[in-house]
């Protein structure tokens, strides 16, 4: 019955997360000093309606903050000071779907983005990366799409093969990335090549990698390829989704007190368990007639952000 429960939890939590693919796990460990809420009279002060949702109030910010860069908050409930925009194209990138302007990160991020890009462009058959989606200029809520992506530490990379890296604005819009499933998600399929696997590994070596979401097929079929030291796949967790693009979730950086950083990774590779995914998908247990229904999700006002984030709203 637990397996079931986690079944029924995982479909939940489907379009949560990560927009048009399903969500990634965005639990995290309390920090020392937790973030105090924002105040009735801190905002006040500010002069902001409380009444407004902050995914409207951030996703009106088309450019970073005045600020030295900083991480307030958790992943999935924060905001992103001194946002650092990611060039649109690079020697080893482009960037996505530029009319969402979600090309914003912590200067982590982008230098993360610009290392693992340069390393993609010496596999065969990439001459780079296509780089979807990191974060609003200001972090906070979206208004469409994921529930993380809050404090500029996410990015989502395209399974695509970056061939074409002088693609125009409009192209961006229009193309699509492709899907490395089949079976939902128990197996890959002929679009995954040992380049994906390469690029992950690249990827999940990172020393500022805290996680990589992939569904549940492509973490197995990497267990099954991986040859020599597998310290790296620990990093690599499957979860709902993640077909189209990988998602890669960055460690706080060092210093960043304001920053609630991810949960710690349980011991092991976690090929084990995400062979039982895989059997969950193949044969779905039956659901626990006790688990109770899911709790529709609030959306945030500025009251349940980080007060950081009032500065950050407000900065100029």
């Amino acid at each position: 019955m637990v397996r079931a429960f986690g079944l029924v939890l995982g479909l939940a939590c489907v379009l949560v997360a990560c927009g048009g693919d399903r969500g990634a796990p965005t639990k995290a460990v309390a920090p020392k000093a937790p973030p105090r809420a924002a105040s009735p009279e801190v905002l006040q002060a500010a002069g902001i309606d409380n009444t407004v949702l902050a995914k409207a109030l951030f996703g009106a910010k088309g450019t970073g903050s005045a600020q030295p860069a900083a991480p307030y908050g958790g992943y999935a409930k924060g905001c992103l000071a001194g946002g650092v925009e990611l060039p649109e194209t690079g020697p080893t990138w482009q960037a996505m779907r530029l009319s969402r302007n979600r090309n914003w990160g912590h200067p982590d991020t982008i230098a993360y983005i610009k290392r693992l890009s340069a390393k993609a462009a010496a596999q065969p058959g990439w001459n780079g990366l296509y780089i979807g989606d990191i974060s609003q200029p200001r972090g906070g809520p979206m208004l469409t799409g994921h529930r993380s992506h809050q404090i500029g530490m996410d990015v989502d990379i395209w399974m695509k093969p970056a061939l074409n890296l002088t693609l125009t604005r409009p192209d961006r819009e229009n193309i699509s990335s492709i899907s490395t499933r089949r079976a939902r998600g128990a197996y890959t399929n002929d679009n995954w090549t040992r380049a994906h696997h390469e690029i992950l590994k690249a990827a999940a070596s990172d020393p500022a990698v805290a996680r990589i979401f992939v569904f549940p097929g492509a973490k197995v079929q990497m267990c099954r390829d991986a040859r020599g030291n597998r310290d790296w796949l620990r990093k690599i967790r499957p979860w709902w989704g993640h077909h189209y693009h990988f998602h890669v979730r960055l460690s706080c950086p060092s210093g960043a007190a304001g920053c609630v950083d991810q949960a710690p990774m349980p011991p092991g590779d976690g090929c084990a368990d995400a062979e039982r995914w895989v059997q969950d998908i193949l044969n779905p247990p039956p659901p626990d007639p006790n688990a109770p229904p899911p709790r529709p999700r609030r959306e945030y006002v500025m009251s349940d952000l980080p007060q950081q984030c009032v500065s950050v709203l407000s900065s100029r």
